[in-house]
């Protein structure tokens, strides 16, 4: 857990020392608010909740979770470090982890980042903190999800470039795979239940489950499986590269 910690801090740290981080949360920042109090029609609806402002952030992630996620391996492989951590007194398990939960924080700096605008709406109106406060939890989550996808990707290739690319199309796919849209799309094709168990697997439906406020353990346990199962996955490819 020591070396967890140490790794978790050092990596956290990392990301303040990149262009691409302040970037990242200048951007997710300003288009949150942007796109709340504009496209979301914040002022016309009359309502003091923060729908709107949570419902963009799965589509936002789908774009800026992959410029988090494309160095976290891909560049560790171009530059040639990977060898170096890889005989580090720790297990590869312990390296994925501790690359993980530090893009994890620093996606959580972003959200915590978005907080004026909690307080905007407070101050407007007497919104229901306990549904925004899940609903926090609920981008927190997604974020997480992506990340494990792109920490996954990341791995596989030595181009951030290349990441980037087949993070976003994962992330793309995965969200809409819950979507109305694409059920509606299908809905003559294929089978009722075919199309609830692509339903289940698609991350929107988990999402937008807890930004009603709603603590249900199926959608935590989704979040946490689905994590884990990619994280596991990295832990896979990174041994297997080393091995050959």
């Amino acid at each position: 857990m020591k070396a967890l910690e140490v790794l978790t801090k050092r990596e956290f740290v990392s990301y303040f020392t990149t262009p691409v981080a302040w970037i990242f949360l200048m951007i997710f920042v300003s288009l949150s608010g942007l796109l709340t109090f504009y496209a979301g029609n914040f002022f016309e609806r009359g309502q003091a909740d923060l729908q709107s402002f949570f419902l963009f952030h799965p589509w936002l992630y789908v774009f800026l979770i992959p410029a988090v996620s494309m160095r976290m391996w891909a560049e560790e492989r171009r530059s040639g470090t990977i060898e170096m951590l890889m005989t580090l007194p720790v297990s590869t398990a312990e390296l994925v982890l501790g690359k993980f939960f530090a893009a994890w924080a620093f996606v959580g700096v972003a959200l915590l980042l978005t907080t004026p605008v909690w307080v905007t709406v407070n101050y407007l109106g007497t919104p229901d903190n306990g549904v925004i406060l899940m609903s926090y939890l609920a981008s927190f989550l997604i974020a997480g999800t992506f990340l494990s996808v792109g920490s996954c990707l990341s791995a596989c290739t030595k181009s951030q470039m290349i990441a980037f690319v087949l993070t976003m199309m994962a992330c793309i796919l995965l969200t809409f795979l819950g979507s109305d849209a694409l059920i509606d799309a299908f809905s003559n094709v294929a089978a009722e239940k075919v199309m609830k168990l692509f339903q289940s697997f698609g991350f929107l439906i988990h999402f937008l489950s807890l930004t009603r406020g709603v603590l249900d353990v199926r959608d935590l346990i989704f979040f946490v499986s689905f994590s884990s199962v990619f994280l596991f996955a990295t832990v896979i490819v990174l041994d297997h590269k080393k091995a050959v």
